[in-house]
């Protein structure tokens, strides 16, 4: 896909703010707000985030983090815009946030989705995450889908993405 542009903004700048405002929006019809566990702007922001976005043809399309924890790294606010859903753009960007993490020396990726996103599921089983149980600092959520996977080897990774913006 040449076409995508992945790099790095503060998740604070406007065109970010109205992809993650597109993103709760989303959320907010799936599953009530006790059971939605994003990262907020200022999050978003600490140190132990690293937060991208996916452009293409000059638009905002997608969006994704990773949490930096002592023993993983943690998959947070990935999303990709409605219409450019089945495009590739999510593998492409879970790709990059594996490379991600394989260069920040964590040996786990891991993530927590919704039981009303099967297609992020999906995309994640096919990326060989297999489920697992709740993991700190969640509690067990009917809600909730928990993942994980071993993080690739560097060298592996960044064949496939590159360095992380």
């Amino acid at each position: 896909m040449e076409d995508l542009k992945i790099t790095t903004a503060a998740p604070s700048a406007d065109h970010i703010q109205k992809l993650l405002a597109d993103f709760d929006r989303y959320l907010a019809e799936l599953y009530p707000p006790e059971s939605g566990y994003g990262l907020v702007v200022e999050e978003l922001q600490s140190p132990n985030v690293r937060f991208v976005f996916v452009e293409r043809d000059d638009a905002v399309v997608a969006c994704g983090a990773l949490r930096l924890d002592t023993d993983y790294a943690e998959i947070k606010r990935m999303y990709v815009v409605p219409e450019q859903r089945q495009s590739g753009i999510g593998r492409q960007l879970l790709s990059h946030l594996e490379a991600a993490a394989a260069s920040s020396g964590r040996p786990l990726l891991r993530l927590e989705t919704s039981v009303a996103q099967p297609e992020a599921i999906a995309l994640y089983e096919r990326a060989g995450f297999v489920r697992i149980d709740p993991f700190p600092p969640y509690e067990p959520d009917p809600r909730s889908v928990f993942m994980e996977k071993p993080v690739t080897s560097i060298g592996e990774s960044l064949g496939r993405a590159g360095s992380f913006p």
